[in-house]
């Protein structure tokens, strides 16, 4: 029984016949990942990340933050552009290390895209709700929120509807998904930049003091709670057969989208602990809440508008990754290849895209979120750390295997990037380590008794 094989290099797309269209170009990219990247993480983390974490110093988690993803960032593009497949880690993964690393890389994936989907339509539902309030709407109480009959909720109706609405405009094609998610981006940029500018001339000082109330290791541990901030360029690589250029155009738009919303991060982080007190952030809406704090009510509305957008974009990458993982890993046979169909005129998985958005829609209406964020955080970093060693395997492996982007001064950015990674994950919660491993647990049991089995490397 060999789980370790491994998946050759000149049939990066196994033996599925199916095959996605090429439509994507790098723009279309960068505001895919701006799209994924910009939402919860700015519009909800940053308030609760600042009064529980690290007070005025959140700018320093998510610098950090956002360095392990620069470097993460990096030997994803090289991957990327080496293997222009869809799959994202889990493709790399079965080229690098073999079939069995390469389910747990999947199913793990499968974890962040489907929590973290789970979690922003929670949130998208909560600052839908408050607009509708601001008109005067109010929803019945039963279908404001996940089944808890102490509160009278049963199921949360708008993130139900805003999950499947997302999943029917992903089976019309990518590149009306694409157009639509730039309309979105421009929207909450503009939104993001309204705060900036607006909130800058009420910034007090001495709000930033003390800087680091909770020492470094609140830094650090705000890091890893708004690393969940950052997640979503990585979604960007599952998109990979998509792309006119991909050896071009991944890079560029992995590393640009990651730029961007790191200085967009960076800024809204001081503007957001220079208004309000950090002790006074633990809420929904910090963003928001800091306009109304000095009376910009009709700004903080704007805002509310631009979070309700960014939040639709992150649903939409996200949704658009863990479609297209399932496509990947169904085509090698490790699931159902029902989940590999093709829609011939969208050209599009439409089958896995509803079955991921009725599993979701599910999840969210009916089950309560909580610890979400840092559960979708565990799996992402162990992602990233596994494609940074990744990238060192193949360069060994393979050195003369063509390459669009490398990384530089391998092996030492990989091994920062691994390093980085790990100290993120090694200062989450008990609570997040264990359920991660039940995860990885139910995950293997699946390829013992499906996965190998029905592995199209059994046929060659």
């Amino acid at each position: 029984m060999d789980i370790f094989r491994k998946k050759p290099l000149d049939v990066p797309q196994s033996t599925g016949a199916a095959k996605l269209s090429r439509t994507l170009g790098a723009l279309d990219l960068t505001t895919l990942g701006v799209g994924a990247i910009i939402g919860t993480g700015i519009f909800v983390m940053t308030g609760v990340a600042a009064a529980e974490h690290a007070g005025p110093g959140l700018v320093l988690s998510f610098i950090l933050a956002g360095f392990a993803c620069v470097l993460s960032a990096l030997c994803y593009s090289e991957f990327a552009s080496t293997l222009p497949v869809s799959g994202s880690a889990y493709a790399y993964s079965y080229v690098a290390f073999g079939e069995l690393l390469a389910w747990i890389l999947g199913w793990d994936l499968a974890l962040e895209y489907g929590v973290a989907a789970a979690a922003v339509s929670s949130g998208w539902s909560g600052y839908f709700q408050g607009l509708l309030e601001g008109f005067g709407i109010h929803l019945p109480v039963a279908l404001s929120g996940a089944y808890n009959p102490d509160e009278g909720t049963f199921i949360n109706l708008p993130a139900v509807i805003i999950i499947l609405l997302i999943s029917y405009l992903l089976t019309r094609g990518v590149k009306e998904t694409a157009r639509f998610n730039a309309i979105m981006v421009v929207i909450k940029i503009a939104v993001v930049l309204l705060f900036i500018f607006t909130g800058m001339f009420y910034v007090k000082p001495e709000n930033w003091t003390p800087f680091l109330p909770f020492g470094f290791e609140g830094v650090v541990n705000g890091a890893a709670t708004v690393f969940f901030a950052y997640i979503g360029f990585d979604a960007l690589s599952t998109a990979a057969e998509e792309v006119k250029r991909p050896q071009r155009d991944l890079p560029i738009g992995i590393i640009s989208s990651l730029a961007i919303c790191t200085v967009l991060y960076i800024s809204v982080s001081l503007v957001l602990t220079g208004i309000v007190p950090y002790q006074s952030l633990n809420v929904t809406d910090p963003v928001s809440f800091a306009l109304r704090f000095v009376d910009q009510n009709l700004v903080a509305g704007l805002i509310s508008i631009g979070a309700i957008a960014g939040m639709t974009t992150v649903l939409l990458v996200l949704l658009f990754g863990q479609t297209r993982l399932l496509f990947a890993i169904s085509r090698d046979g490790l699931l159902p290849e029902v989940l590999s169909k093709v829609n011939a005129k969208t050209h599009t998985p439409v089958r896995s895209t509803w079955v991921v958005g009725g599993i979701i829609a599910v999840l969210t209406g009916f089950v309560p979120l909580d610890r979400l964020a840092d559960l979708t955080s565990i799996g992402t970093l162990f992602a990233f750390l596994v494609v940074s060693l990744g990238v060192i395997v193949m360069r060994y492996s393979h050195p003369d295997l063509p390459r669009g982007f490398k990384v530089p001064w391998v092996p030492f950015i990989p091994l920062l990037s691994a390093a980085a990674c790990g100290y993120l994950m090694y200062n989450l919660s008990s609570e997040t380590w264990i359920g991660f491993l039940v995860w990885l647990a139910a995950g293997l049991l699946i390829y013992w008794l499906y996965g190998y089995k029905h592995s199209n490397l059994n046929r060659e």
